[in-house]
């Protein structure tokens, strides 16, 4: 199997151009939490295509924007763990502040963000110096680092502390903070017409549903509810205190998915004006949320069946249900780059 150069998937404007020789393909990066490897999934087939071995209880994943290489939190090493493209295998281990848990990347693919949740720091790595730069104090140990979608800010989200603080990315000093009245879990954001960030949406511990931030006025604006179903369909097992725990916009900015753990379903809602659009079953315990680059198919990470639902975002329907490591949790969508 040819190996290749990983771009992720940010916006169109953010990929390499491909030389003559190159072709673009969509790869879908599944971490494994209980499990030592990663899994590429490829969208056009919905089939395992290659796996990246050696990264115990792999967190949090992203990738360089150039192509060049995979970044994955190591939970056991206490490492952001580099594997480059080509190889598709660990060449470095970045020594971090303690435990991490997710991370994110820049636009210009210049700095990382780790969440450090056994201390409550962001780590902040130079990328091309392949070390920890700086250490940004937060309220507590941060489960989740995001990049708005003009990269202008990184905002991490704290379980224990019940908050959320929005980091300026050129300073790297802390802007404004918020807090909530439970842990704050995944998130993801909602663009105004000129980029910039309009909404923040955010899942909260023991909410089954999200919570609307306004990131002009810094002030939660909505609480939108999932469905309930009756308690003969929904399973509360292992739930964490987190039964929403994936949040993706689609890239058109039109519509917001959301899992929900207890009722194995993904949710979809229209934006800006967050209609409720319907659902989708899914695999057991849907953990996380990426989407293709062109919006048609959504995956789900199933962390209680150890699979990935492929959603046809049309026809609100499974299309595919691909076996992969254990208890399967972050994913993040990329763009090959073949020679």
């Amino acid at each position: 199997m040819r190996r290749a150069c990983l771009s992720a998937v940010l916006t169109l404007s953010l990929w390499t151009v491909p030389s003559a020789a190159q072709t673009r393909t969509v790869r879908i990066i599944q971490t494994n939490a209980a499990g030592d490897n990663v899994h590429l999934i490829d969208p056009t087939t919905n089939r395992v295509v290659d796996t990246i071995p050696g990264i115990p209880i792999a967190h949090g994943v992203t990738s360089n924007p150039d192509g060049s290489a995979l970044y994955v939190s190591n939970e056991v090493d206490r490492t952001l763990d580099v594997v480059p493209a080509a190889t598709l295998r660990v060449t470095k281990k970045i020594p971090l502040t303690n435990r991490p848990n997710n991370v994110a990347i820049t636009p210009d693919g210049r700095k990382l963000y780790v969440a450090i949740v056994a201390e409550g720091f962001v780590d902040v790595i130079d990328v091309r110096a392949e070390k920890v730069v700086k250490k940004i104090p937060t309220a507590g140990g941060v489960h989740n680092v995001f990049i708005t979608p003009d990269g202008k800010h990184v905002v991490a989200g704290m379980i224990g502390a019940r908050t959320l603080t929005v980091i300026n990315t050129i300073t790297d000093e802390p802007e404004w903070s918020l807090e909530f009245d439970g842990g704050v879990r995944p998130m993801t954001f909602e663009k105004s017409a000129d980029g910039s960030t309009k909404r923040i949406f955010v899942q909260i511990s023991d909410y089954h549903g999200f919570y609307v931030v306004d990131f002009a006025t810094r002030k939660v604006v909505q609480k939108v509810m999932m469905p309930d179903l009756p308690l003969t369909r929904t399973n509360d097992d292992g739930l964490q205190g987190s039964p929403g725990h994936g949040l993706v916009v689609s890239p058109d900015g039109l519509t917001l998915w959301s899992t929900s753990k207890p009722n194995n379903y993904v949710y979809a809602w229209s934006l800006p004006d967050l209609k409720f659009l319907g659902g989708v079953p899914v695999g057991s315990h849907p953990d996380w949320l990426s989407i293709a680059p062109d919006g048609k198919y959504l995956y789900s990470a199933n962390a209680g069946s150890n699979d990935v639902s492929a959603i046809d975002t049309k026809a609100m329907k499974e299309v595919a249900r691909i076996p992969v490591g254990q208890v399967p949790k972050r994913n993040h969508t990329a763009l090959l780059l073949v020679r």
